[in-house]
């Protein structure tokens, strides 16, 4: 599973205001100790992590039902009448008909959390990016850095697979949601160097959730595909609370081939295998009249709103939030009522 580091908002400006010192992706593997930097210091001149004020973080905090982007974005677009791709039955074959739906989430260690912090909480800077030539250093025109709590150094469930600091392997994904200014702050590969004193990551994206920019053409982001995570995730605020699901979900299939839009980075060239960015719906045949409330919210989202191929992983697994909350032995059989069979693929690129 790899990513990059996208940027994916109106306030976008050349990555060179935002870090003097970024390298680009095909030399960074190298450059573990080049000149400092706000995005790429070396170990000896990262600067530490500072608390000026009083942490206001909540670990899956209320969003209060906001929506997260427009209504028009991509993830939030209604494609129930879109055309169906004119090689769906191939990409669904390639899938493999039978593979059945998982639920990716679920009580710690599974899913993937997300933390909302507010205006005031101190912004920590990245003391090293693995891809820093497409990593934001943090909001323009304001201080650098991410709204990391202290806590996520020590505590285990602030970051994805549960272990505090973000240990060494997984995706790690941090995503911070500053419910004041509206903006998402996502990481991936996120941890803790307790002997540097600094976080590190293999890449940082900030969105501004008012906003339908999307990350530069090429560019990669907390996922793969340089699409924000959070909008994708499957919450249990949302199934378990009044109304719809009003987006589309994240999905992860085994590799990719390019990509579509609305992705804006290709992480794989894999022949036969559907482009990230490609949108999976439910067929509206589909009878959901035996499942539970909760699922059945699930499913028709799918109908409305789609899959989202957003990364390379384990094929037909949907992406929620890490939360103890949810029951896996009511979601996991449910999950596997439904088959690649019972999904088509939108006409790619389709908006």
């Amino acid at each position: 599973m790899r990513r990059s580091t996208p940027l994916a908002w109106r306030f976008l400006i050349p990555v060179a205001l935002l870090c003097a010192a970024c390298v680009s992706k095909s030399s960074q593997a190298s450059e573990t100790s080049s000149a400092a930097s706000p995005t790429s210091p070396t170990a000896s001149t990262a600067p530490a992590p500072t608390a000026s004020a009083p942490s206001t973080a909540q670990l899956l905090g209320d969003l209060q039902g906001r929506q997260l982007f427009p209504s028009d974005n991509w993830w939030n677009q209604d494609i129930s009448g879109a055309p169906v791709d004119r090689a769906s039955a191939t990409f669904i074959n390639w899938i493999g008909a039978s593979k059945t739906l998982h639920p990716d989430l679920g009580p710690p260690p599974y899913g993937i959390p997300y933390i909302t912090v507010g205006r005031s909480d101190p912004r920590v800077v990245i003391g090293y990016f693995n891809y820093a030539g497409e990593s934001d250093a943090g909001v323009p025109g304001d201080a650098p850095g991410y709204p990391i709590p202290d806590d996520a150094r020590t505590k285990p469930n602030y970051i994805e697979g549960a272990v505090p600091g973000g240990g060494s392997s997984g995706d790690r994904h941090m995503i911070l949601v500053d419910r004041d200014r509206w903006l998402l702050y996502e990481l991936y590969a996120a941890r803790w160097n307790a002997k540097t004193n600094y976080w590190e990551a293999g890449g940082g994206a900030i969105f501004d959730l008012s906003s339908n920019a999307r990350r530069p053409e090429g560019w990669t982001s907390a996922d793969a595909a340089g699409l924000a995570v959070l909008p994708g995730l499957v919450r249990y605020d949302e199934v378990y609370g009044g109304g719809e699901i009003r987006h589309a979900l994240r999905l992860t299939l085994r590799s990719a081939n390019g990509y579509v839009w609305p992705a804006s980075h290709a992480a794989g060239n894999n022949s036969g295998s559907p482009p990230l960015g490609m949108r999976l719906r439910l067929k509206a045949n589909v009878d959901l009249s035996g499942f539970s409330a909760p699922v059945r919210k699930i499913f028709e989202a799918m109908k409305r709103y789609g899959l989202i191929f957003a990364d390379n992983g384990e094929d037909m697994y949907v992406t929620g939030t890490m939360d103890s909350r949810w029951n896996n032995d009511e979601l996991n059989p449910a999950f596997r009522n439904l088959k690649a069979s019972d999904f088509e693929v939108v006409q790619l690129g389709w908006r």
